[in-house]
């Protein structure tokens, strides 16, 4: 199960989300509380270990932003919302998540991979999950928007992404990562997999 905690605002965040074996960290570019600079993105990230994916979430950015987050930052990411890649220049050698909010329509042709969000990113607010179900059924989704320890499990054995996206709900305040919740965050999603795992081998066997 793919993991990404989202936010980074820190140097010891990062560290907390390296330790816990995490596949991706975020930094935000888009107006927020855990907004950061390219030059902080890059300074935080720098120990970050060989397959980490480092990923520069944006919204809606004007592509000169883009450019410094690339010249500076040099993300291996670009996540923003699926509109925006028809009109930014993103360089051919980054990965995109483009991201499919509630409340958009469903285009005909989804991305291989995309992370599906409530309205409004940072609120703790939950994704709609019925619609992510159905969208993991024809691409593979990385869920976000209110998920927690205690409902990442629910939200798993229901949606069944691809991974998760976490934010909120690992600060001790709005901004500030806590490394305790990120290390529960993480042990729920892991159990969550295995479960969802046994399932699937179960169901392949009926």
């Amino acid at each position: 199960m793919f993991i990404k905690i989202c936010g980074m605002t820190s140097e010891s965040a990062v560290v907390a989300a390296v330790e816990c074996g995490v596949d991706a960290v975020g930094f935000v570019f888009a107006p927020s509380v855990r907004r950061v600079t390219p030059r902080q993105a890059a300074q935080w990230s720098r120990q970050a270990p060989p397959g980490l994916l480092r990923v520069a979430v944006t919204q809606h950015p004007e592509q000169s932003l883009l450019d410094e987050i690339v010249d500076v930052f040099a993300p291996d990411v670009l996540q923003t919302d699926l509109e925006d890649l028809a009109r930014l220049r993103v360089p051919a050698h980054m990965s995109v998540l483009p991201v499919l909010r509630d409340g958009t329509a469903t285009p005909d042709f989804l991305p291989s991979r995309i992370l599906v969000e409530g309205a409004v990113s940072g609120t703790g607010r939950p994704a709609d999950w019925k619609r992510a179900h159905g969208l993991a059924l024809r691409a593979e989704v990385v869920l976000a928007g209110g998920l927690a320890p205690s409902n990442v499990g629910e939200a798993i054995a229901y949606v069944r992404p691809f991974g998760v996206d976490v934010s909120s709900a690992v600060e001790s305040v709005p901004g500030v990562k806590d490394a305790r919740r990120i290390a529960e965050f993480v042990t729920a999603v892991r159990l969550a997999a295995r479960e969802l795992a046994a399932v699937a081998v179960r169901e392949g066997a009926t």
